[in-house]
């Protein structure tokens, strides 16, 4: 039976050895590669196409949460487990939404990861054993009865990634460098989902992103 291949992406470097060592000591599992901030993992999974990515939240240059749904339309076959120090449902749900199986705390121990990622292959939930069970199920309720966010589901799923990147902080270069389209398409799109919103500069955005649940104010503020 082939391994997992498993690209580990977080910002430190003592947890990349922590957990190269821990994933290669298993039968199953081998690193595919490693990434210290959000953009390397997204190139990264473009260009090696892992099983799973082990990915933190909290990185530089793109945050987790932003980089799980760019991972899930650029190499749609690998599969996505976060693993946080964040432990609020809140997150969680976030995590969840973009396209992610799998949650662990990194306090949890390291059985928690191993499972996760291999229900993760599997195309399974996973939950860090510390936190509710109930989340996943909260998730796919909601999931099947989505609440209305009323102006954001007006707009196309390109005006949405543009939207939450811009939330978060990136110019109109960076964004068209990370969707690998032009500044003036980025343009457009902004132009285009703030008149759909109703908003006129970015600290309104911002404002409209908290409010309906797209970027938490202490994720963003790390």
């Amino acid at each position: 039976m082939s391994k997992i291949r498993v690209l580990i992406a977080d910002d430190h470097a003592i947890v990349r050895d922590g957990l190269r060592q821990l994933l290669n000591g298993q039968p199953d599992m081998e690193t595919a590669g490693e990434a210290g901030d959000g953009r390397e993992a997204l190139e990264k999974a473009k260009s090696l196409h892992p099983d799973v990515v082990l990915l933190d939240v909290a990185m530089p240059r793109l945050s987790g949460l932003e980089v799980i749904s760019l991972i899930r339309e650029a190499a749609p076959d690998s599969q996505i487990v976060v693993l946080s120090m964040h432990a609020k449902e809140t997150y969680v749900q976030q995590a969840l939404a973009a396209g992610a199986l799998g949650y662990v705390l990194k306090a949890s121990p390291s059985q928690d990861i191993l499972e996760a990622i291999r229900a993760a292959r599997r195309g399974e939930y996973f939950l860090s054993s510390r936190l509710r069970a109930e989340v996943i199920g909260k998730y796919l309720k909601t999931r099947k009865n989505p609440p209305s966010l009323r102006g954001y589901d007006l707009l196309s799923e390109r005006e949405q990634q543009v939207f939450r990147l811009v939330a978060q902080g990136h110019s109109t270069d960076q964004i068209a460098d990370i969707l690998c389209v032009s500044p003036k398409t980025v343009e457009k799109h902004r132009t285009s989902l703030m008149n759909k919103l109703g908003v006129h500069d970015r600290l309104e955005l911002l404002k409209y992103a908290i409010k309906i649940g797209i970027v938490d104010p202490e994720l963003w503020e790390d």
